[in-house]
């Protein structure tokens, strides 16, 4: 069983600010590869370096973008894709077909998701589609938890879920990133 009911309490920076040119560094050597479309940090570590990111419904390319919170710390990357490996999102699906208020609580989540996505645009290619598989599945926990950590507990409650099965490998208010390579 998932701990849905369990939500993540971790004490985080969540004042989303505009992304500065140095944090477009750091998540680029997070990320191994160029940002693309970030708009404003929305969760940073104890450190200060940028753990969510937030960005636009349009690439500067034009390319639609439905992904608005972007998980970019390497520590909590790995770990997610460890769960997902671990076989935590079939177990969310699962539950997800037998739990009627956990998919109402993940339409809910969607939802929310749109509504902060409008807030930078709204362009029509990407209109009602959120990411990581809402409203009816999970197919990205990276998604879960970016969202989970950039909105705060209650909102998302399978990114919740996520965040608490990480918590074994990394948590958002103790810095990892001294075990990271140098963002100098």
């Amino acid at each position: 069983m998932i701990p849905v009911a369990t939500v993540h309490q971790l004490v985080v920076t969540r004042q989303p600010t505009e992304v500065s040119q140095q944090d477009l560094v750091i998540v680029e050597r997070q990320l191994g590869r160029p940002a693309r479309g970030v708009v404003q940090v929305s969760v940073r570590c104890a450190c200060g370096k940028p753990i969510v990111v937030r960005t636009a419904p349009l690439l500067p390319d034009g390319t639609p973008f439905p992904t608005t919170y972007y998980l970019t710390a390497r520590g909590a990357r790995a770990g997610i894709g460890r769960l997902e490996s671990e076989g935590l999102m079939a177990q969310m699906n699962a539950q997800l077909r037998l739990d009627v208020s956990l998919a109402a609580a993940h339409l809910a989540a969607h939802n929310d998701y749109l509504r902060r996505r409008a807030e930078l645009g709204d362009p029509p290619q990407i209109r009602g589609v959120s990411a990581g598989g809402m409203p009816d599945h999970v197919k990205c926990l990276h998604v879960m938890a970016a969202h989970a950590l950039a909105v705060g507990p209650g909102v998302n409650l399978l990114g919740d879920a996520a965040l608490v099965e990480l918590s074994r490998w990394w948590r958002p208010d103790v810095c990892g990133c001294a075990e990271e390579p140098s963002y100098a």
